[in-house]
């Protein structure tokens, strides 16, 4: 899958010391810089394509774990649902209210900072400081580019902490640009990405439910283009 640079702090998982505060610094230092070229100026399409067939009431709870300063939590909300994200740097949640001339509320909360404009909340700080009495109760997970955007040695870490924050009621929307494999036929890139398989099968039911296979440049060749899945999965918990 395609990354961006990661959001997160030091972790033993296995023996094995991960140390991403590096990472940690240079996701704010990119925010500071506003080197985002990642962050998209439009709602997502499949977001709005697809995000009904999870058959969610209105007033439904959605949690958005690395949220940055996406307008899809304003969609989000415009359709009626209550919106908690989670976000590390503070130039990220500052913008995003700003830019979409929301006046918000702070306040301390454990240790996150919560912003807060009428249906939507965001807890400025660390996603693996979080505990479920940050969160409160949520209905669902909407993750698009969060998995994507941290290193992948990082990866599994971010699922199993979003596996002790997800109640097993509550089902993921998760999006991913994923990079078709030297040599792997249409056929079989269409299929649920072996990175995904790995990642949540022990403890998710994984469905595919949407896949767009486009040719794009190569960055590394001026004459090949490479072929990417843009993935709609839905997950639930076993």
């Amino acid at each position: 899958m395609q990354t961006i640079p990661a959001k997160s702090k030091f972790f033993i998982n296995n023996g094995n010391r991960f140390s991403i505060s590096t990472d940690n610094q240079l996701w704010l230092q990119l925010w500071r810089d506003q080197r985002i070229d990642f962050h998209q100026f439009h709602v997502n399409p499949l977001l709005e394509k697809f995000w009904s067939k999870l058959d969610l009431v209105h007033n439904s709870r959605v949690f958005v774990p690395l949220c940055g300063k996406s307008l899809d939590m304003i969609w989000l909300a415009e359709q009626g649902h209550e919106v908690i994200g989670v976000e590390l740097s503070q130039v990220a949640v500052q913008d995003f209210f700003r830019e979409n001339g929301l006046e918000p509320i702070k306040q301390k909360q454990g240790e996150f900072m919560l912003w807060k404009s009428g249906r939507i909340s965001i807890l400025c700080g660390d996603y693996f400081a979080l505990h479920k009495t940050d969160l409160g109760v949520f209905d669902s997970v909407y993750d698009r580019a969060a998995l994507t955007a941290l290193p992948e040695k990082i990866r599994r870490i971010y699922v199993a902490q979003l596996r002790l924050l997800v109640p097993k009621t509550v089902n993921i929307f998760l999006l991913t640009i994923e990079d078709a494999e030297e040599n792997e036929t249409l056929a079989e890139s269409m299929g649920i990405g072996e990175e995904i398989r790995t990642l949540y099968e022990k403890f998710f039911e994984i469905y595919l439910t949407y896949v767009d296979s486009m040719f794009e440049p190569d960055c590394e060749s001026l004459h090949f283009s490479k072929r990417t899945e843009y993935k709609v999965y839905r997950l639930s918990r076993k």
